[in-house]
C-alpha cells in the first residue's frame, strides 16, 4: 500500500518546506538527506512517489534514479532542480519520470505532479 511521499534532498530547508507543504495537502511524507539514507531504509512498496533532488552532496538523483529502476522499484519519480540545463533535463526525462521541476516551483506544480504520482 502506497502511502507516503518519499522526500530526498541534501537541503533541510528545502526537505521542511516541501514537507510542510505536502502534509497541509494531507499527504505524509518521509524525509532523506542523501541517497545513502534513502538506500538504506528502503520499503520503496510503501512510497506514493519519490520527490527527488538532481544535485544530491555531490552525487547525481539520476544515477539514484536508475539504480532504483534496476533494483525493480517502480515508484514515480518527481525531479527537483536548482541547477536546470539542457542536458540534466535530457537525463532527468530520459530516466523516467512524472515531473521535473526547476526551483524555486510552485506550490501548485509541486501538488499536481504529487497528485498525478498518487493516481498512477
Amino acid at each position: 500500500m502506497r502511502e507516503s511521499v518519499f522526500i530526498v534532498d541534501d537541503d533541510p530547508s528545502m526537505r521542511v518546506s516541501i514537507s510542510r507543504l505536502l502534509r497541509a495537502h494531507g499527504f505524509a511524507v518521509t524525509l532523506f538527506d542523501s541517497a545513502e539514507a534513502l538506500l538504506d531504509h528502503g520499503d520503496f512498496d510503501t512510497a506514493i512517489c519519490i520527490v527527488l533532488d538532481i544535485n544530491l552532496d555531490g552525487k547525481s538523483g539520476v544515477d539514484l534514479r536508475r539504480k532504483l529502476a534496476e533494483e525493480g522499484v517502480t515508484a514515480p519519480v518527481i525531479y527537483i532542480t536548482g541547477d536546470d540545463s539542457a542536458v540534466n533535463r535530457s537525463a532527468a526525462v530520459s530516466s523516467g519520470c512524472v515531473a521535473y521541476l526547476t526551483k524555486p516551483f510552485t506550490a501548485q506544480s509541486l501538488i499536481e505532479s504529487v497528485t498525478r504520482a498518487a493516481a498512477a
